[in-house]
């Protein structure tokens, strides 16, 4: 045997057995290090004029039992019903959602459909097996404003593929509600900062920042 390969071997062999000796490493998952985490800053919440002519107002699921389950969703509802007036009297399109076996006579009293609002039925992405993006493209709908409940379902989910579309993100962080705070937090924070292209597109702000 050459000197070159004997010296081979005898690399290989303690090389294995240093690597058998050794504890195996695992790298730390999120859940292990979850204690550890720190919440970043706050996105930034800004204010937003609205073109009412290629702007949508969507209400997403503000029905029974969703909003009535979710206390957040009951204390949202005199700001969501005064710019859901304020929409109307600007003559911006208002879309509904509906999920479940719900009907328009479900939706909260407060923001109640009127004659002619079309609605669609869907899971958490109300663009998926439904005509919604049909229904925005025929008015020429460029922008929409995403409010609804539950955050971590409806908003996130359809404003995020609203986003994918070309569209622009509105999100009036009072205007969405979960049944826990965090939830609220994680999809302002999926919405702001999401990849894809997503967060360029989306705006959070408040309802009393928004301006027609």
């Amino acid at each position: 045997m050459n000197l070159r390969l004997a010296t081979a071997l005898v690399v290989t062999t303690v090389a294995a057995a240093a690597l058998g000796a050794a504890p195996s490493a695992r790298a730390a998952s999120v859940i292990d290090e979850w204690a550890s985490v720190k919440a970043p800053p706050a996105p930034e919440l800004k204010p937003v004029t609205i073109e009412a002519k290629t702007t949508a107002l969507l209400l997403l699921d503000f029905q029974t039992p969703n909003c009535p389950n979710r206390p957040r969703c009951i204390a949202a509802l005199p700001a969501m019903k005064k710019l859901l007036t304020e929409a109307r009297a600007k003559g911006v399109m208002v879309v509904y959602s509906l999920a479940g076996k719900g009907t328009p006579a479900d939706v909260m009293k407060d923001l109640a459909p009127a004659a002619g609002e079309p609605s669609v039925r869907a899971s958490v992405d109300k663009f998926a097996g439904t005509d919604l993006e049909k229904i925005l493209k025929d008015k020429g709908i460029q922008s929409v404003i995403v409010t609804g409940t539950a955050a971590h379902g409806a908003v996130l989910y359809t404003g995020s593929v609203a986003a994918l579309k070309g569209m622009n993100v509105i999100v009036p962080v009072d205007g969405m509600a979960s049944e826990d705070l965090y939830y609220e937090q994680a999809t302002a924070w999926l919405l702001a900062k999401g990849t894809g292209g997503i967060g360029a597109r989306v705006t959070l702000t408040k309802i009393d920042l928004i301006k027609f």
